[in-house]
């Protein structure tokens, strides 16, 4: 092969080269890490699956471990991610003034029991009561003769936390065993007779008895309407502006695309479905700008 012929066949393979490098992601090599709420978990997982199949070279990694986590890694600058349901205020010790809040959905919260009770809907104050302690057995509010068994989210959850926020208000749960994952909360309210809990709406299925209050089901419509006040946005934190892979995965999960694909499919409420906003304080406005306070 004469010297004319190989440099034309070196500019072709270069050439080539460049082309399966388009739609790489720029952050080739790099890594980020999410931590934080379980409620969220999901969504993230999904994401970051197919954002590193689309985009080469990059890995993002995903761990549970709670809202309190989330915050306080995000916080310290141990990950680039901090994953929570609630808004940084609402978490003692954190520095909000220090976080960049990216809100990519909002999840509801529903009160599940073991299918035995024979209870399928109950009033907030009923749901308080069953919480603290003061409803003790299942007949007390028109069900079977079954011992109420508490479970609980551990300490530091912020499903717990917006749980007891829009149920319990001031009041005192009662000592019950509590549960990291939610998914095992799910696991022990199906096996156990007389078992009650609660979970993200995206953690329902078959095995578990979903509970009404006042007739209003756990949906993703009453959910945007604030009709089912229990739910909360899904935060994810950075500690100031996000740059690099953090910026572009953000934005990836922020866009009209993903938001369609991925957070409606998954049992999430697109942050567009929302006809409400609702702040740190608990204050909830409307389309129309009609202002309520939605403490209890």
């Amino acid at each position: 092969m004469n010297m004319k012929k190989r440099h034309l066949l070196l500019f072709a393979l270069a050439g080539l080269l460049a082309l399966a490098g388009c739609g790489t992601s720029q952050s080739s090599g790099e890594s980020i890490t999410a931590v934080g709420s379980s409620a969220l978990q999901p969504l993230v997982e999904a994401a970051a699956e197919q954002y590193q199949t689309d985009h080469t070279g990059v890995f993002i990694n995903v761990q549970g471990g709670g809202t309190g986590t989330g915050l306080s890694q995000i916080q310290q600058g141990a990950v680039e991610i901090g994953n929570s349901d609630l808004f940084a205020e609402e978490k003692p010790g954190i520095n909000a003034g220090k976080l960049v809040d990216h809100k990519v959905a909002v999840v509801g919260i529903t009160p599940i029991a073991n299918k035995q009770v024979g209870v399928k809907d109950l009033t907030v104050v009923q749901l308080r009561r069953l919480f603290t302690g003061e409803i003790t057995n299942w007949k007390q509010v028109g069900g079977k003769d079954l011992p109420v068994v508490v479970v609980n989210r551990a300490q530091g959850s912020g499903t717990r936390a917006t749980f007891e926020r829009w149920v319990l208000g001031d009041r005192q749960p009662m000592p019950a065993q509590e549960q990291d994952s939610t998914g095992m909360v799910r696991s022990i309210v199906a096996s156990t007779p007389g078992a009650v809990s609660y979970v993200a709406f995206s953690y329902v299925d078959a095995t578990v008895q979903a509970l009404s209050l006042s007739g209003v089901k756990p949906t993703d419509q009453n959910v945007t309407t604030n009709d089912w006040p229990i739910w909360s946005y899904e935060h994810m934190y950075t500690k100031g502006q996000p740059k690099g892979l953090t910026k572009q995965f953000l934005a990836y999960i922020q866009s009209p695309q993903t938001q369609k694909r991925l957070v409606g499919k998954m049992g999430y409420i697109p942050i567009t479905a929302m006809k409400v906003t609702r702040d740190a304080k608990g204050n909830v406005i409307a389309e129309q700008g009609e202002k309520n306070n939605g403490s209890n």
